[in-house]
């Protein structure tokens, strides 16, 4: 059984993590910011799918092997760490070309299956959310609360519930304002910047975490 605090240190870094703009948000802002609220909305439905099934994936593979080792757990929040601050530079890196990308509108609006397809695609394959189920998740698990993999089930479709609701509404306000955002690359520019910062800060928290274990 997760208890309260543990569950309530997984929300708080669940929000921080879903709430930077990783490639999920920048695929849907495009899309939203493109064609309007309903295409970014049908993107995050199919992002959501994939994610869902990344964490179970995620969970059935890694549960066994967190449950016996320490050491196993440790490695993988350090490349974890690695990782996210590796993203962050890059989304620091590449801020101007990634603004361009998202203000460049496509001829032919998709249909809907190809819609949440794309998103399917983008979640599954998300190097953030992969990062943050194998190297975050193990953090917050407790052998002693009870069985590891339902930890990381458990973890993982709550992790997904939030991160269609957060995407969902980066969606819907792309839309609406896209006139406004596909106006101005600057603001584009500087959102990824700050999204880029949020991931490198918490990528030095996970690996001062592991060293400390």
């Amino acid at each position: 059984m997760i208890g309260g605090a543990q569950l309530a240190t997984f929300l708080v870094a669940s929000f921080a993590i879903i709430i930077v703009p990783g490639p999920s948000v920048l695929f849907t802002l495009a899309r939203g910011v493109a064609w309007g609220r309903t295409v970014a909305v049908l993107t995050v439905v199919g992002n959501s799918i994939g994610t869902l099934l990344l964490s179970i994936v995620v969970a059935l593979g890694l549960g066994p092997l967190l449950a016996q080792s320490r050491t196993f757990s440790i490695v993988l929040q350090l490349a974890g760490g690695c990782y996210l601050g590796w993203l962050g530079v890059d989304a620091l890196r590449h801020r101007h070309e990634h603004a361009r990308a998202m203000t460049t509108r496509e001829a032919l609006r998709p249909a809907p299956r190809q819609i949440i397809r794309q998103g399917f695609t983008v979640g599954v394959l998300n190097p953030k959310s992969l990062i943050f189920f194998a190297a975050v998740f193990p953090h917050f698990v407790e052998p002693t609360k009870g069985n590891v993999t339902v930890q990381l089930l458990v973890f993982g479709v709550i992790f997904s519930v939030m991160a269609f609701a957060s995407d969902s509404t980066w969606g819907i306000v792309a839309g609406t304002a896209r006139q406004w955002l596909a106006g101005s690359p600057s603001r584009l520019v500087t959102l990824r910047a700050i999204g880029g910062c949020v991931m490198i800060v918490l990528g030095a928290l996970i690996l001062v975490s592991a060293v400390r274990g």
